[in-house]
């Protein structure tokens, strides 16, 4: 896919301050990015200063906005209130969170210790909680409006997955947490929503998920119906449309972007994908020959 403009107009987040856990790399840098070339000022935490300060000073020279680097445990609750200090004490405001900090790995899961889990869902879910409990709070003390929480989930957080378990019972809370404070804080003029992306190539997450020689022999575009994997552009675009006020009565929502993947997985008679066009011919003369019940 060649290389876009963003599809909001130039200027479209001018004046909003963002927040984006796990911003320091990955797709939270991508989105990171994107709010800067829309005009809005980004702080960005991990638990990494120096990646942070890194990056920070990168996107500042490639756009010449803003960046707060933050490092922030996002499983600490305390961190998180001082990662909010900080950053209403740099900008005097906040007007969204994404949550987009993540861990995962592959594993059967009998090897798995109490201790694995914990770790992902501390960081997953707990940690997306830490975060929007503190931001929320302080919006509704304050009585400010228009004010938007974006998580980052998955496609399998509806369907369960093996051998990434304990993202998968992180990631389903996550979006039972979106759907749940739609419903509550609304009322608050926060809206809650969230992202479920399917294949989206990132060097760290990547690396863990299908180490070595698996990402050769189990190439995800194949698994996707429009025969590709995702372009960060792609999902920074629907970041930015549902963190602009351009998407003000989308609220609750997780959308999916995919290309396809998860309906693909969810069909009962996909696999027929790989019958050979030849083959039906032969197909349907034996099923014409089977007598009805």
């Amino acid at each position: 896919m060649a290389t876009v403009n963003s599809m909001l107009r130039d200027g479209a987040l001018e004046g909003q301050v963002i927040v984006i856990t796990g911003g320091g790399t990955g797709l939270g840098r991508s989105m990171a990015e994107a709010f800067l070339r829309l005009g809005a000022r980004v702080c960005i935490t991990s638990r990494k200063l120096e990646v942070l300060q890194a990056t920070a000073a990168e996107l500042e020279k490639a756009t010449g906005g803003t960046v707060l680097p933050v490092a922030c445990d996002v499983r600490e609750w305390r961190d998180v209130d001082r990662m909010l200090e900080q950053v209403l004490a740099k900008f005097g405001r906040a007007d969204a969170l994404v949550n987009d900090a993540a861990g995962n790995f592959i594993s059967p899961t009998e090897r798995l210790s109490s201790k694995a889990f914990e770790t992902i869902i501390g960081i997953v879910l707990m940690g997306t909680v830490n975060c929007t409990l503190a931001f929320g709070k302080h919006w509704i003390a304050k009585g400010e409006k228009e004010k938007k929480v974006l998580n980052i989930t998955t496609t399998y957080a509806w369907t369960g997955s093996g051998y990434v378990v304990p993202s998968a019972c992180a990631k389903a809370g996550v979006l039972a947490l979106t759907r749940s404070l739609a419903v509550e804080w609304a009322k608050y003029g926060i809206r809650t929503n969230a992202i479920a992306p399917g294949p989206f190539p990132t060097k760290g997450a990547w690396q863990r998920l299908l180490p070595g020689e698996l990402v050769e022999k189990f190439d995800m575009a194949k698994r996707v119906p429009l025969g590709r994997v995702g372009e960060h552009r792609e999902l920074t675009d629907l970041a930015s449309y549902l963190v602009s006020p351009f998407s003000s009565y989308i609220n609750g929502e997780v959308v999916t972007i995919d290309g396809g993947e998860w309906l693909k997985g969810a069909g009962q008679f996909n696999m027929l994908e790989a019958v050979e066009p030849a083959m039906w011919d032969a197909i349907v003369h034996m099923v014409r020959g089977t007598k009805g019940s």
